[in-house]
């Protein structure tokens, strides 16, 4: 077996960008670089009754799905592993024969599939045209290769993974368009609306260039003008064009095997930028040198975590999750700083990078945490940014997308992974405006709050109840405790003391919703009652249900993970509440998809004796739920977060509970895992866990070592991990 100390070793050998296209996994195999701004992906979601799934057909948040057989183009900046559609548009397609610029029949079959971190290629078998595409941070190349014959290459932008219209061309020359095109209105917010900026520079002269749209439905005026309701071909005008679906041909005479390679760079400031950054960042590079940075980019970051030991499969799962997670957060920026402003039509300019795709919801629970322990640098880039919004607009951010505020989901995100970072040793930011930001959002009143609309009942009562059918209730409440929490943990270690233990005290009325009679979390109402009829159930597979949202009472009854001892004692001491928890498992109801109860497998361990049940469950749930195949997330990855859980899963420690600096030990999938820290945060070189397993059947650990010394807690502190330099466990096989 390969040991690192051999430079034949490269972690990016080991990512499977097919694992999540299916399963409603929503990741994608397009080119991509770390946290980079641009994503050259496949779109085979629209246009042909020969695929399955059709965004125009049903609700479908992903620009390419695995079991999708025609492709229609290759879409410019992508979301990953999101629930929602938007983005996934400057849709770059090559054709042969006769010039057809209707993507209903211009799509094509494709084979020979091949993917790696920063390259995709197929063939469009329609036409004989190999298709390859890489990415840097803010620009995309496509290399297109050609039979004989007349050929074409379209550039449509109409269509999309976005729920707004509209865009403008601009011819520049007879090889290079700009422009722009209207973006967003994700998740149902109307008003989360930006431009994205182009510039498209193509390698060949073309015989012709033109542009199209489609035009409106005609009445009286279609008797002398047949082009009602199609798309119009624009031959001999070569100015402006603007409208809801238009887009850009290109025509040449081409040879056998020729090659044209297409340019497009990116902006969400300016079509001056876009030009800049494609300047900047492709100047003279080759197809094959952009590629080539890619892929080194790519191997440099998954180096910071190297595995030995497990199985092949083991270490693709592993590091395309780790791939996966470093996706999002992305860079906003600009080559030369500028970026739009939170919420506002201004440009500004930022120092380092400035940060959006800020999935809070779902990556405030551990892929902020593993960027803090393993890339620090960008962890403080993020919290920069987030303050950044803050000075902007007068809010932290809550599910942020390029500049716009979605409010998608509950919650108060940002506190948790801001008190997380400050107290695993990043200081690199305003602690006094981040709390500042904190206590704002914390403290308002509901009609004056953005982030806790509902914050006057949960002031005043200790909980928000049930005052519509299907208001979320016990959710927002839920998240509003775990924030209140981790914020006064924060205000402790600043001296707030009266903050403390005002926060303190609010994070404990989790209490109000605790039902006996069920022994679990159940909606209440205004008056204090609860809400009935009651069906624990109800809420799985994310039907609609009172009180809790895109989940049931199951999935929420022990996210408490800030009081799980308090928890235990309201359901009647440890027996019955490692009872209860092994039911959800045993019984099925425990959903590995749904973030408010990913960290269950882990709260076995908060109890002495019980922690073999965490061991058992998370080799389970790895084993079953996340492979090497195209289904290998259990279900959507929000960005990044299922993967986290994953990789933490795999290295044996897990983050369970958000904003307090603590892991949960559990197995390791690997003999050795080897984390690089940076000693600017951490005080050390590296993080080393090593396993011993005396036989193929041990699996539960027997034995552990911490910097050489005997330990027998499972729950260990951050700062007590990565000063301790090497963490050995011994493991047995167990009898019952």
């Amino acid at each position: 077996m390969a040991s690192f100390a051999q430079e034949t070793f490269n972690p990016v050998d080991f990512v499977n960008p097919f694992i999540g296209t299916t399963n409603y996994g929503t990741t994608n195999p397009g080119a991509v670089t770390p946290n980079g701004l641009m994503s050259v992906v496949p779109f085979n979601v629209m246009g042909s009754a020969q695929n399955k799934f059709d965004k125009d057909a049903q609700w479908f948040s992903t620009p390419y799905e695995h079991t999708n057989s025609v492709l229609s183009g290759f879409s410019h900046v992508n979301l990953s592993g999101v629930g929602c559609p938007d983005l996934g548009s400057l849709l770059l397609m090559p054709t042969t024969g006769a010039l057809n610029v209707d993507y209903k029949s211009y799509g094509s079959a494709y084979s020979n599939e091949t993917a790696t971190p920063g390259y995709y290629s197929n063939l469009l078998t329609k036409y004989g045209i190999k298709c390859e595409v890489s990415a840097t941070p803010r620009t995309g190349i496509s290399r297109f290769t050609f039979p004989k014959g007349e050929s074409h290459i379209l550039l449509n932008l109409g269509e999309g993974l976005t729920n707004e219209s509209g865009a403008m061309l601009r011819k520049v020359s007879d090889t290079e368009v700009e422009g722009m095109k209207l973006l967003g209105t994700f998740c149902y917010n109307s008003k989360a609306v930006f431009p994205i900026y182009f510039v498209m520079r193509i390698s060949k002269a073309p015989k012709q260039m033109g542009y199209w749209k489609k035009q409106r439905t005609m009445g009286v005026e279609a008797n002398w003008d047949n082009t009602s309701g199609k798309n119009k071909l624009y031959t001999t005008y070569g100015k402006e064009l603007a409208g809801d679906d238009i887009g850009a041909f290109f025509s040449f005479d081409t040879n056998e095997d020729e090659e044209v390679v297409v340019r497009m760079g990116v902006s969400f400031v300016s079509i001056a930028n876009a030009r800049l950054n494609l300047d900047k960042e492709q100047a003279t590079s080759s197809f094959d040198e952009i590629r080539a940075s890619a892929r080194k980019s790519w191997n440099d970051d998954l180096s910071r975590i190297k595995v030995e030991g497990g199985t092949k499969e083991q270490k693709t799962v592993f590091y395309t999750a780790l791939y996966h997670m470093l996706i999002h957060p992305n860079i906003l920026n600009d080559v030369n700083g500028q970026y739009p402003a939170m919420e506002s039509d201004r440009i500004l300019t930022t120092n380092g990078n400035r940060y959006t795709v800020f999935s809070l919801w779902d990556t405030y629970r551990n892929v902020h945490q593993l960027l803090t322990l393993a890339y620090p640098e960008k962890q403080l880039g993020m919290v920069q940014t987030m303050l950044g919004m803050y000075r902007e607009n007068g809010w932290l951010p809550k599910w942020e997308l390029f500049g716009r505020e979605t409010y998608t989901m509950e919650g108060d995100p940002s506190i948790p992974v801001i008190v997380d970072t400050w107290m695993k040793g990043i200081r690199g930011f305003d602690i006094n405006l981040a709390y500042e930001a904190m206590r704002k959002s914390a403290t308002l009143p509901g009609n004056e709050n953005l982030m806790r609309p509902d914050n006057d009942d949960y002031l005043k009562l200790g909980y928000v109840p049930l005052r519509e059918q299907y208001d979320n209730s016990v959710s927002h409440a839920l998240e509003y405790y775990i924030a209140d929490y981790a914020l006064s943990r924060l205000a402790d270690s600043l001296g707030k003391k009266d903050d403390a233990k005002l926060f303190f005290n609010r994070s404990m009325g989790y209490k109000n919703y605790f039902c006996k009679d069920f022994g679990m979390l159940r909606p209440k109402l205004p008056d204090g009652s609860f809400y009935k009829p009651f069906n624990p159930r109800e809420g799985e597979n994310f039907q609609p249900c009172p009180g809790f949202h895109e989940g049931s009472a199951w999935n929420y009854t022990f996210y408490v993970p800030h009081d799980v001892f308090g928890l235990a004692k309201l359901m009647g001491g440890k027996k019955n509440f490692i009872t209860k928890l092994q039911k959800t498992f045993d019984e099925g109801l425990y959903d590995p998809a749904n973030e408010p109860d990913i960290a269950y497998p882990y709260l076995f361990s908060y109890f002495k004796g019980e922690e073999w049940r965490t061991q058992q469950q998370v080799q389970h749930l790895l084993n079953k739920y996340f492979t090497d195949k195209p289904n290998g997330i259990p279900g959507n990855d929000d960005t990044g977060t299922m993967s986290a859980w994953a990789v933490f899963s795999m290295m044996g420690f897990y983050p369970d509970c958000p904003g307090e600096p603590y892991y949960t030990l559990t197995t390791p999938a690997f003999d050795k895992v080897t984390i690089t820290l940076d000693p600017k945060y951490s005080g050390k070189k590296e993080l080393v866990i090593e396993t011993a397993r005396p036989t193929a059947n041990s699996s539960y650990i027997k034995s552990m070592t911490l910097g050489g010394k005997p330990i027998n807690k499972y729950r260990i502190a951050h700062r007590d991990l990565v000063n301790g330099g090497i963490l050995k466990l011994i493991l047995e096989e167990r009898t019952k």
